[in-house]
Order: C-alpha cells, then structure tokens, then sequence
C-alpha cells in the first residue's frame, strides 16, 4: 500500500519560523520530470526525485496525478529507481524501467491492481525504450559490441573480456573517452522485439559503429515507431573516424519486421538532425536540425516532413529562437516547443500552417510539455524562488493552474530572496540582461556582498531558474546579493547575439559582465560593489581565470569550477573537438592565434586576487589537469588558494554529500575575503 503525498510530507512538522534557504534544503528537494499524459488525457505520470542522504543518491518513483490536480498517488515504491513511464495505448497500464531484480530492464505497471512485471529479461541493462503506436513492440537501447551479428555475440565477448587477466584496451580512433567514461569498445544500439516476447530482439543497427541514442545525453526523445508501426526512425551520428570533430547526427529508418540497412534520412544536412515526433495523422514527420556543420550551439529549427514523400520545409524560419522538447497538438494543427527567451525559458505552440508562434508559459522556466484533448497543456514550472511542478494551462497562456505542490512542506518552512531583471547597455551600447537575487531577510537600508555568478556554456543562460548546481538562492540564504549577467554568447536573445563570442571568448563576454557588475552596483544601492567575489564554472571558470589576469584589483575573490587555464593545452586533453574548433576557428595547428588571443596562462603573472580552484577527477570535458595547473600557478606565485577536488564527480559535482561539500566549502571562502570592512591585505605575488 502506498503512501500519499500529502500523507508524507504531514509526518514532519514545520519549524514555527521558516528558515534562509541552504544548501542542504537544496539536495533535499523533490524533483519532478518527464509527464506523460495518459492516452484519454484525464491522468498524467510523472517521475518524483528523492534524496537519500545516508546512501548519499537519489531515488525515483512513478506518480500519478488526474489533469484536474485531484487524486495524486504514489505507484511505485521500490527501493530501486523508476523511470520513463510510457503508456499502454488502452491507458490500462503504465510501462517503465527498473533495476529491480538487479538489471535495469522494462516493466509494466496495470493500473486496475496488481504488482509491476517484467516485459524484459534481457542479459544487458536497458538504456532507453519506445514502445510502438500498437503496443506490440519495443525499440530497446543496449550497449553491444557494433560488430556483433547477435546479442548472444555482445554478452559471450562481454564475459570472455571479463574473465581475462589483461586490463589493457586498444584503441585506433577517437573517442579514447567521451564526457565521464573510458570507451570500452561497445555502442548503444537500437534492438526491437515484440513486447509478449515470442521472438528475439534483434540490433536494427547491426554494424553501425554509432550509438543511438547519442552519447552522452541522448535518450527516448531521439527514436520512434512510424505510423504504420513497420519502422523506427532513431537519431545517430554515423561518421567514421571523425566522430569527435563531427556534430553530423543524422536521421535514419530502419525496419522493424525485417533485417535491412537503415535508410539515412536526412542525408543532405551535415550538420544536426535529432528529435523526430510523428503528426497524430501519421502524415508529417517534425524533427529538430542545425544547419551549421560544427557548431553545438546552433539554432535549433523545426523542420516538417512529408511522410513518407520525404518533402521537406523549415516551419517559423524567421523565428530567432533555437527549439526543444518538441510534441504535437492532438489536432496536428500546431507543434509545442520550448526555448530560451529573454532570461526566460518559455513554452511556446507554432501553427503548422502559418508558423505563427505564441508563448504560453508566462515567466520563470518551462519543460516537457504535453497537450491535452482538451485544449490544455500540460507542463513543468520553476523560477528563480520555486522549484518544478505540474501545471496546466491554455494555449492563449490563461487559466493557469497548478496541479502539484511536491515541495510543499519544505516550502513551508524555508524563506527566499526576491529577484528582478535588469538591463544596460553592453559591448557597443548592444543591451544585455542580467538578474539579481536579493539577500535573505533583504533590508533596504544595509549593504549586501555580492556573488557574481558566470555561466558556462558559454552558450547558456543564468536565467529565471530553480537549478540544483547554480542555484543563487544559496548565496542570498547565506546574506549575499546574488548578481548573473547573461553576456554576448547567451543564449534566448537571437542566434546573432549567441554567436557573437565566437573567437571572441575574452572581449565581449568580458566586457558585458564589468558593465553588467557596475551597472547593478549603480542602480542597487544595496549592492556593496567593494565587497564582491565572482564564481565561474566551465567556460565561466575559464573567464575565471581570465579575469584574474585582466582585473587583478576588481574582486575581493574568485571561485574557479573546472575552467581552463590553457586552451591551447586543452584541445589535446578534451574529448569533443569540434567545440574548441569552432570556438577558435580551427584546430591550434591551422589557426593558432584563435588560442593565443584570449589564453589565461599567457597572464598569469598579472595574478593577485585570492582563488579557490575546485575540479572534478572524472571530468573529460574540461580535463582535471587544467585545475590543477589553476592551483600550481596560485601556490607558486603566492596567491592566497585552495584546491577542492573530487575524484568520483565529472564536469558537475551531482551526489549530495559532495554538492554540500562544494557549498560549504565556496561559501566558507567568500565569508573569508568578504567579511571584513577593509579589503584584506594580500602578500605581493611572487
């Protein structure tokens, strides 16, 4: 029997005054993704996130939750984490995946009673699964060795490989290692079986030396059954040898009922094709592409196919928003995106027929959204003050309701900062927007210290936003003003100004951020601009260091989060080459002053301002040895520093005690530079 929501969270009493927000607040958060509305529209499941502290992991379970906001249950409660609920097409029962029993594998849940079973029982763990329109058939994700006919071949040379003595893996192309993980040899590939399993599944990528989904954030959003149910088209990048400077994802089609070669679709783009979703109809296929070859940060069309003609048009060309999580209306008269826009992440329906795009998410952040038969839609909200629920709203943006509170005793007891947008005019008088989060308790008559927040990306946003890595309510909790300034390179203001930072990585974005800084102290008097310490991850660690050596005087102190020192060093180190070869116009080879422009090494003897370097041992992105050559310039030089590493995390700190350890520890070092009345005395660098 389960236990209600409700139920739960009434078993702890709220403190009787609510408390500033923290970080331990933060990891405890419950976190609600992937709605998927039930076939009649009147239920929706979703995936609730829990933490467990004393395991030091979260867990998931399925809910259930009716459109109208009534009956919300608990359908899983197993001790192993549930995901990707999928309905049965007669609505009779929720399929999902599961590792208990040891092996993540596919189950399905009836709605009607009765206990979850296994659909799967496969040697290999299920990464991803689709099932078909008719609910006869699944397309499941497994890691196999590509040149294996059979899976019986993948799991015998898995085990031979396991029993021998030799540790050593040869390799003759790249990837070596892709974001947090050594290649082993083995690809993700699509395998279809029927779901009553009469008959074996079998790789529809038999041979291809790629991965579908893609790697490493690919996931079911990038495969689907046809109308007729006698193909899946998947998204894969199948280009050989040139894999880590390629961003070449193609769309393919391949049969279901019978062995052939997977039919490239989209054979004429060079650049990315990913995300297809059928028209209710079965007549029009919409997927999501690039058009610049080597560029990840391109804008996102959404392009209409004729199914199967294959005739092809852009729907909302002059749009100048780059799209995401795309779905269909249940009329197929229009198409439901979602995209960054002005500091905002906004839900947006285009008509298929004008491309006409209307937003109707209003403020704050929206994802997955999800029509319902009845005009409505459903998605997932946040902003700067609230974590994620469930709404639903019109397609005009009126009648917003909430369905879910999942937060609500946390919320109870807990106080936040308020926020407001704010712009100046940047780089060439061009205007630029930023945020700032007012402290806990904010008392207008007092002077705040501010942490100056610097987003990575650099195609990113630090926007109306609840995140669980960046997230400046932890600053305000702790009595700081929180400022973020979204510089050229940003994405949601136009494709023009995301691309501006192009070989640009130093000016510009540099530029923004001093004018934005000031620009916040003039307008907020209670922002103490002599007390402020800037934070940076990624590429905003990157500008970390390069600020260190370009305003050695602004900042009482730094935080530098895997950001490199070297970029000429790191394009050898890093794994995705064709971000660095756009970034700087070519490999350091052909175009070496594109890494010397903006390098922060070539600086370093300007350094003074005092840096707490922390980095993450299993980060491929932006390799760990760029912090730690941060820190040996730092300690070598005399620069007051500290190095906080974690050999477990990649180029995000996610297990709980480890997030708390990087709070504690970067919020310990600004009150150490920023406490004081005077600027501390720092010993001349050496």
């Amino acid at each position: 029997m389960t236990l209600s929501l409700v139920a739960a969270l009434a078993l702890t009493a709220a403190p009787a005054k609510p408390q500033p927000f923290t970080i331990q607040d933060q990891v405890s958060m419950r976190r609600i993704s992937t709605p998927s509305v039930s076939p009649d529209g009147k239920r929706i499941a979703f995936v609730l996130r829990s933490t467990d502290l004393e395991a030091n992991k979260g867990r998931t379970d399925l809910w259930l939750v009716n459109a109208d906001g009534s009956g919300l249950r608990q359908l899983t409660s197993s001790p192993e984490s549930e995901a990707q609920p999928v309905w049965s097409p007669d609505g009779q029962g929720l399929y999902f995946l599961s590792s208990r029993g040891g092996s993540r594998q596919v189950f399905r849940l009836p709605l009607d009673g009765g206990e979850a079973q296994a659909v799967t029982k496969l040697p290999l763990d299920v990464g991803a699964f689709a099932l078909s329109g008719d609910g006869k058939t699944l397309a499941v994700a497994l890691e196999v060795y590509p040149d294996c006919a059979t899976l019986e071949c993948s799991t015998q040379r898995q085990k031979e490989k396991a029993q021998g003595k030799s540790t050593g893996q040869v390799y003759d192309k790249l990837f070596v290692r892709h974001w947090d993980t050594w290649g082993n040899g083995k690809r993700s590939h699509l395998f279809v079986l029927p779901v009553d399993g009469s008959a074996a599944p079998r790789d529809v990528m038999v041979g291809m030396d790629a991965d579908g989904p893609s790697k490493p954030f690919g996931g079911p959003e990038e495969f689907t059954f046809t109308p007729d149910n006698k193909g899946l088209v998947f998204t894969a990048r199948d280009v050989g040898k040139s894999e880590s400077w390629s961003t070449d994802l193609d769309l393919f089609l391949a049969p279901v009922d019978k062995a052939g070669t997977p039919k490239k679709l989209t054979e004429k783009n060079r650049a990315t094709d990913t995300q297809p979703v059928f028209s209710p109809d079965g007549k029009t296929l919409a997927y999501l592409a690039m058009s610049r070859p080597g560029y990840e940060a391109d804008r996102l069309r959404v392009v209409l196919r004729s199914w199967p003609e294959g005739k092809e048009r852009v729907l909302a060309e002059q749009w100048d928003r780059s799209a995401g999580s795309l779905t269909w209306s249940p009329d197929g008269k229009s198409v439901l995106v979602t995209a960054d826009d002005i500091g905002h992440h906004r839900a947006f329906s285009i008509d298929v027929a004008s491309g006409q795009v209307t937003a109707f998410s209003g403020p704050g952040y929206a994802a997955e959204p999800q029509p319902l038969p009845d005009g409505r839609i459903a998605f997932l909200r946040d902003d700067l003050k609230a974590p994620a629920d469930l709404y639903t709203v019109r397609a005009d943006g009126s009648e917003l309701r909430q369905l879910t509170r999942v937060n609500e005793e946390a919320m109870s007891r807990l106080r936040f900062g308020d926020y407001e947008q704010f712009e100046f005019p940047g780089w060439n008088g061009e205007t630029v927007r930023g945020y700032v989060v007012k402290p806990v308790d904010f008392d207008p008559k007092k002077k705040y210290p501010v942490a100056f927040l610097i987003h990575g990306g650099p195609q990113g946003s630090f926007g109306n936003h609840f995140h669980y890595r960046w997230n400046p309510q932890t600053y305000a909790g702790r009595g700081y003003a929180a400022v973020m300034v979204d510089f050229h390179g940003s994405t949601g203001y136009g494709q023009g100004f995301t691309d501006a930072i192009r070989g640009d990585w130093g000016g510009k974005p540099l530029e923004d951020l001093q004018k934005g800084l000031e620009a916040a102290v003039k307008r907020y008097s209670f922002l103490d601009g002599d007390k402020v310490c800037a934070l940076g991850a990624s590429y905003g660690g990157f500008m970390i260091n390069w600020i260190a050596g370009q305003l050695p005087e602004r900042f009482r102190c730094l935080v530098n989060h895997d950001g490199n020192l070297d970029e000429r060093l790191a394009y050898f180190n890093t794994e995705e080459l064709w971000f660095p070869e756009w970034e700087h116009g070519g490999t350091p080879w052909e175009n070496p002053e594109g890494y010397t422009k903006h390098n922060p090494i070539d600086h370093v003897a300007k350094w003074k301002t005092p840096m707490l370097v922390i980095h993450g041992g299993q980060d491929f992105r932006v390799v760990d040895t760029q912090g730690l050559s941060t820190f040996t310039v730092l300690q070598r030089r005399g620069i007051p520093s500290k190095l906080l590493y974690f050999p477990d995390e990649n180029h995000w700190v996610v297990k709980p005690a480890n997030s708390i350890h990087w709070h504690e520890t970067v919020l310990d070092w600004l009150d150490q530079w920023t406490k004081s009345a005077k600027k501390p005395a720092v010993a001349p660098a050496r």
